[in-house]
């Protein structure tokens, strides 16, 4: 017994004294967070009001006023680059294969509205919607702010983005991420001055650590995290980790919600953005906001 309290004191002590250190370090500011408050995230670009992924709903949410259009990145075969969430189209067209494996012309004969259900109907099938090339969706939207999730493990994925970001001026209107701690981290060594968020494996050790109240000694590297209320049973969102983030210079903004109860619970959280598939609700409940102010 004395062995085990010896053993207690001795763990409650170094704890004590790692609470104490200095945080490792802080995120500099960037450029694509320059004047911006809490932010609207049309996830999938929308998807919940027009087919995800596609230069309909990015133009649809944008034009409602999102603040940033957030799209799924993949690569066809001759290399192009193209927003889609799955590595196959089977979902959403009414094709099938992995993207992969298709060419440019090949995606685009297929009609990406195909399984878009609205109200127990179909109403974008045979309407000429088209899986979009993201260098299509800069053109169309030059001044939008983008989130972009490198979906496939894939290195030169990786590499096509930054490229297509360099090539077309965006660094300081695109933030990347991905749940691929591998790609992720070739984007930020192609990439540098682009903003990325914290890579899965950064995000699991910064929430863990924030728990017991020592996520000040892990470094962090990204601008931003992107994070489920819950994930396999934890509890991830809490006011403490926003806070404990919030000191570090790192954003956070929690997907997907799209109940507008959990939009204002968390917007009390002092939360940096919502990421919906009903940008149009988070919206509603600003503007309330707004209104009763």
């Amino acid at each position: 017994m004395f062995n085990l309290l010896q053993w207690v004191f001795g763990v409650v002590l170094v704890w004590a004294g790692l609470s104490m250190a200095p945080m490792v370090n802080q995120i500099a500011p960037h450029p694509y967070y320059q004047g911006q408050g809490f932010e609207v995230i049309a996830h999938g670009a929308g998807q919940g009001l027009k087919p995800k992924n596609t230069l309909e709903a990015a133009l649809h949410a944008w034009q409602l006023g999102a603040d940033v259009i957030e799209m799924d990145i993949h690569a066809s075969w001759d290399k192009q680059l193209v927003a889609r969430h799955d590595d196959t189209v089977d979902s959403t067209t009414n094709g099938q294969g992995r993207i992969q494996d298709m060419t440019w012309s090949q995606l685009q004969a297929l009609d990406a509205g195909y399984h878009h259900r609205q109200e127990g109907q179909f109403p974008y099938r045979d309407q000429q919607v088209q899986i979009p090339a993201l260098k299509d969706v800069f053109n169309a939207l030059p001044d939008a702010r983008y989130m972009l999730e490198i979906k496939p493990d894939n290195r030169q994925v990786s590499q096509l983005l930054c490229h297509l970001i360099q090539n077309y001026q965006m660094q300081d209107k695109v933030l990347v991420t991905s749940f691929h701690t591998s790609a992720l981290l070739a984007f930020r060594r192609g990439c540098p001055t682009v903003a990325t968020a914290m890579t899965k494996s950064e995000i699991t050790w910064y929430v863990l650590l924030e728990k017991i109240g020592l996520s000040h000694l892990f470094p962090v590297r990204g601008q931003a995290v992107q994070v489920p209320e819950y994930w396999a049973g934890i509890r991830v969102v809490s006011p403490s980790l926003v806070k404990a983030l919030h000191q570090r210079g790192v954003r956070i903004q929690v997907w997907t919600i799209n109940d507008p109860d959990k939009m204002a619970r968390f917007k009390t959280y002092q939360v940096d953005g919502l990421i919906s598939d009903f940008p149009d609700r988070v919206l509603t409940l600003i503007q309330r906001e707004v209104k009763n102010n």
